[in-house]
This record gives C-alpha cells, sequence and structure tokens, in this order.
C-alpha cells in the first residue's frame, strides 16, 4: 500500500522547474518512498528534522529533495532545489526546516482521527 505525497509550500513547483531528466529520477525516486522503499541515493537530514531525509538525484548537475516519510499518512516534501556548491546551503536548510515545524505544528493541531488513513 501506498502513501500519497504531500508537496509543502512550493515544492513541487520546484521539481517541475528541474531539468526533464533530473524531473523524472525524482518523480521516481519519490514513487519509491510512497511505496515504502527507500530511495536509491539518500542520507538522513536531522539537522532539519527528526526522520528528514535527503533524495540526492544525479544528472548532469545535483538536485536534492528534502522529505519526512515517518508519519503515517503521507510523504511530505518539504523542499526541492538544485545543489550549486559542495556543501547544502544554509538558505535551502533553513526553508526546509521552517516547512518541518510548520508540518509538526500542523498536524498536532489535526485529530489524530483524519491523520489516518
Amino acid at each position: 500500500m501506498s502513501k500519497p505525497a504531500v508537496w509543502e509550500a512550493t515544492s513541487r513547483k520546484d521539481v517541475r522547474a528541474f531539468p526533464d531528466d533530473a524531473r523524472a529520477r525524482a518523480g521516481y525516486e519519490v514513487y519509491r518512498v510512497q511505496l515504502g522503499l527507500e530511495p536509491t541515493d539518500w542520507k538522513p537530514m536531522s539537522s532539519v528534522g527528526d526522520g528528514v531525509r535527503e533524495i540526492r538525484v544525479r544528472t548532469g548537475r545535483a538536485h536534492r529533495l528534502l522529505y519526512v516519510a515517518k508519519f503515517a499518512e503521507a510523504v511530505y516534501v518539504l523542499h526541492a532545489f538544485e545543489k550549486k556548491t559542495r556543501k547544502t546551503a544554509r538558505a535551502d536548510i533553513e526553508i526546509a526546516k521552517s516547512r518541518y515545524r510548520e508540518l509538526v505544528i500542523r498536524r498536532s493541531r489535526q485529530p489524530e482521527k483524519s491523520r489516518r488513513k
């Protein structure tokens, strides 16, 4: 059984701006996560939040998706961007952190029944 993907803020628009090959790969990797599988190339991003991971998409350039899949109801894609330097930009980490915090707050305000699918 697969979980739906929930694209936070501009994350879907940002992935759609990726070049075709990177966009297709990113979609495939999110689909794997929805099925309960691990992405083919990932690393934990605990600096963003508990359970947050980074999908690494390597084509001619480096693209990244930060997501959290630990919640039963969905896979939440927090942020997507093209990585231009070896180290992830502080601004990208801060965007994902902020979206993660907002997600946790939003979930805490929902009755538990509506979070279960």
